[in-house]
């Protein structure tokens, strides 16, 4: 069972600045598509960004420009760099994880980030 544990969440204040990590467990770390989608109260969960194992990337329309996903694959990890920091970014952030060869499905329990002054 892949385990997901993320952190780095917490209160930023607006046009702050913020960095998630996502450490995976109990998997080939190089074989995973990694992920951050975030959720509103009251609100779908949505993509923030994807990283390839290969390190192509891909991002949700908000985020563009403010926000960069890269991996680590030593260290098992991969990061969420926050920039720009508004309140409409305000979510529990969620790391994903895709087996690339089967598609398995795995997700981290969450990190509450909040955009306030």
């Amino acid at each position: 069972q892949v385990q997901l544990v993320e952190s780095g969440g917490g209160l930023v204040q607006p046009g702050g600045s913020a960095r998630l990590s996502c450490v995976a467990s109990r998997v080939i770390f190089s074989i995973l598509r990694m992920g951050w989608y975030r959720q509103a109260p009251e609100k779908q969960r949505e993509l923030v960004a994807t990283i390839a194992s290969g390190g192509r990337t891909d991002y949700g329309d908000s985020v563009k420009g403010r926000f960069t996903i890269s991996r680590d694959n030593a260290k098992n990890t991969v990061y969420l760099q926050m920039n720009s920091l508004n309140p409409e970014d305000t979510a529990v952030y969620y790391c994903n994880a895709v087996v690339a060869t089967t598609g398995y499905t795995y997700w981290g329990q969450g990190t509450q980030v909040t955009v306030s002054s």
